[in-house]
């Protein structure tokens, strides 16, 4: 009614504020994410950087877990904005913190030599955020994993500070409630958080994370016993520091759902593994993956891209860095 009332006038503020409205969709539009985001001024980038993680990960199988864990380790702190790869003259940088320090090196060196490659064909172009989101999931499909589209666009952050990572990644000894609390943080789900546990099915762990299950007084029950022998035999008392071992006994050089098997049997090596399953709770959904590998490799495949959300920096924030490993 009240347009008839102003008769033409009502008419032209309709459509004025049509068009501000439109202007407002497309501008949020503009700083999103999306796949073709470097269609016109880096068209080559993905297949760039997946034959730099080829090259890669024809020198190392570690390739593969330490490229993830970077990515998981980044978005969980200041969002996926490649925070995680400043290297700090004063060591108080992301990757100085005490979760980040066990890293592997491997990991930086898939996405500094991915960043060279892209630079060398389109300089000033591509963010080390979004060359880190497309090298996690190229090491997935190239060891055996789903293949899937990844959104692009992010841009690369200007704070990367030591103190900002207490709190915020997943630690060993988590509860299932304090594992669904840090994932609903950002914006995942307990299934999101489950498939994304997966990739555990390539992961290696140091001695010293998971000494307290197998050297308790007595073992942790919820652990397969002959599995405990064999991580005793890995991983004797005052093991060197250095010593890492295959988070899947059974196939570890292969992206499969052999992981979520593994828990069945009371084979997950951190306690943040094995309460998948023993928690009621989450059971239906580790039992579901075990069951149908397709089934899990869609879970993962969405849930990395709703990880590749998280906290991203579009538009004009942050920048395009030129070295992946300092502000410009």
């Amino acid at each position: 009614a009240g347009w008839v009332t102003f008769g033409t006038m009502g008419y032209l503020w309709r459509g004025l504020c049509v068009v501000v409205l439109l202007m407002v969709v497309v501008g949020r539009g503009e700083a999103q994410l999306r796949q073709n985001f470097y269609r016109f001024t880096c068209p080559n980038v993905e297949n760039i950087v997946r034959r730099a993680v080829q090259a890669k990960l024809q020198q190392t199988f570690v390739t593969v877990p330490a490229t993830l864990r970077l990515f998981f380790h980044d978005c969980f702190v200041e969002g996926c904005d490649a925070s995680v790869l400043i290297s700090s003259p004063n060591g108080d940088a992301e990757k100085d913190a005490q979760d980040n320090l066990s890293l592997a090196g491997d990991g930086f060196d898939t996405v500094i030599r991915a960043k060279g490659a892209v630079e060398a064909a389109c300089p000033g172009v591509v963010s080390c955020a979004d060359i880190l989101a497309l090298a996690a999931r190229d090491v997935v499909a190239l060891s055996g994993g789903p293949g899937f589209q990844v959104e692009l666009g992010r841009r690369d952050g200007r704070l990367s500070k030591r103190w900002r990572v207490p709190g915020n990644l997943p630690a060993p000894n988590f509860s299932l409630n304090l594992l669904n609390w840090i994932f609903r943080k950002n914006n995942l789900t307990q299934t999101d958080m489950i498939a994304l546990s997966g990739a555990h099915t390539v992961g290696f762990s140091h001695c010293n994370r998971f000494s307290n299950r197998i050297y308790s007084n007595p073992p942790d029950p919820t652990m397969n016993s002959a599995y405990g022998q064999q991580l005793r035999q890995a991983c004797p008392r005052n093991v060197d520091p250095r010593v890492a071992i295959n988070m899947d006994p059974t196939t570890p050089n292969v992206f499969d759902n052999a992981y979520f098997r593994n828990l069945v049997n009371g084979q997950g090596l951190f306690t943040t593994d094995q309460v998948l399953f023993d928690n009621t709770q989450s059971r239906g959904t580790v039992l579901n993956f075990a069951n149908s590998r397709t089934n899990f490799f869609n879970a993962f495949a969405a849930a990395m891209v709703r990880l590749g959300r998280t906290g991203v920096k579009t538009g004009n924030q942050g920048e395009i860095r030129r070295d992946c490993s300092a502000f410009n």
